[in-house]
C-alpha cells in the first residue's frame, strides 16, 4: 500500500485531483452509511444557510481533500508556489504582539497545506491524532516533516508543549472540528445540531489573550493550487465553556460558508462519544 500512495504522488496534481474526486464519488456510492451522514449534515446546513445543496459535489471535493494531501506532503515546495495567500498582514499583525498565535483549521479545502505555509515564516506546533492504520501514520509523519514543524500528540503532554510554544511566542494549530474525548467538550450547536465540541482551543486563547485566527485553505480549478483565506477572532472567548464553544462554532461556519462544498460533510461532526452526557434537545 505504501507503494501505491508512493506512486500516485508522482502524478501531476490536475490528474491526483481527478483521481481523488473519483475516490470520493466511489465511496459516496458505495457506502450507504457514508451517504446518509453526508447529506444529512449537508442538507440540514444548507436549509439553514441558503447554500445550494449538492453531495455529489462534496464527495468528489472529500476525496480530493486526501489526494491533495498526499502531493503536498510530496511535493512541498511545487505547493507552496501554487499557494496564493490571502490577508497575510492579519497574520503578521497577530504573531508580532508576541503571545503567539493559534491558528484554527477546520476540514476545509487542502487544510494540510496551512501549518506548511506558517511553517516557511515561524515555528508551529501542532495537536493531531495519529492515524490508526500504522502504514498510514508513517506516510502521514514522513509527508508533514519540516524543520520548523512540530506534531504533538493530542494527549497532556502534547497540550504541555502547545503551552510552551506559545509562551515562546510561537503559533500552534488545531483542527478544531474534531470530536473530543469525553470530559474534553460540552454539546454545542453547529449548522443547527448539537456537536459535541471542544473547550481546548478557548482555554489555550484565554491563557494570555492569544491572537487566534481560523485559517481556510481553499482549492482553486483542478490543478491550479489553493488559496489561504484568515479571519480573526476578535473577541476574546467567553470564560463560560458552553458560550465560548458557540463562538467556535460560529466562526467555524463562517470559514466553511466561503466554500461549503469542500467541507468534510462526511465526518461524523455530530456523534456521542460513549460516556458524555446526552445533548440538551436529548436530556432530561
Amino acid at each position: 500500500m505504501k507503494l501505491i500512495v508512493k506512486l500516485l504522488s508522482y502524478l501531476p496534481l490536475s490528474i491526483l485531483q481527478i483521481l481523488g474526486s473519483g475516490l470520493g464519488l466511489l465511496a459516496y456510492c458505495l457506502s450507504q452509511r457514508d451517504r446518509q451522514l453526508l447529506r444529512h449534515n449537508l442538507l440540514n446546513a444548507s436549509k439553514i444557510h441558503g447554500f445550494k445543496f449538492d453531495p455529489i459535489a462534496v464527495a468528489k471535493s472529500s476525496g480530493m481533500m486526501l489526494t491533495d494531501s498526499l502531493w503536498i506532503w510530496h511535493h512541498p515546495q511545487k505547493a507552496l508556489a501554487l499557494t496564493e495567500i490571502k490577508d497575510w498582514d492579519l497574520v503578521k499583525k497577530s504573531i508580532a504582539q508576541g503571545r503567539g498565535l493559534l491558528m484554527l483549521t477546520p476540514h476545509l479545502g487542502a487544510f494540510e497545506m496551512i501549518p506548511r505555509i506558517l511553517a516557511e515564516h515561524f515555528p508551529a506546533t501542532i495537536i493531531y491524532k495519529p492515524a490508526k492504520q500504522i502504514w498510514l501514520n508513517e506516510i502521514i509523519e514522513k509527508g508533514r516533516a519540516h524543520p520548523k514543524m512540530n506534531f504533538v500528540p493530542a494527549n497532556i503532554q502534547g497540550v504541555r508543549q502547545i503551552v510552551r510554544a506559545l509562551q515562546r511566542g510561537e503559533a500552534v494549530g488545531i483542527l478544531p472540528d474534531q470530536v473530543p474525548s469525553v470530559g474534553e467538550g460540552v454539546w454545542s450547536k453547529f449548522f443547527g445540531q448539537y456537536a459535541y465540541t471542544a473547550v481546548l482551543p478557548a482555554k489555550i486563547a484565554q491563557k494570555n489573550n492569544v491572537p487566534t485566527i481560523v485559517f481556510a485553505a481553499l482549492r482553486k480549478p483542478l490543478g491550479q493550487g489553493w488559496e489561504i483565506r484568515a479571519h480573526l477572532i476578535e473577541q476574546s472567548f467567553d470564560l463560560d465553556p458552553n458560550m465560548a464553544a458557540a463562538q467556535l462554532n460560529m466562526a467555524l461556519e463562517k470559514a466553511i460558508l466561503i466554500k461549503p462544498n469542500q467541507y468534510l460533510w462526511g465526518y461524523n461532526r455530530y456523534k456521542h462519544p460513549a460516556g458524555a452526557p446526552l445533548p440538551p434537545e436529548n436530556g432530561h
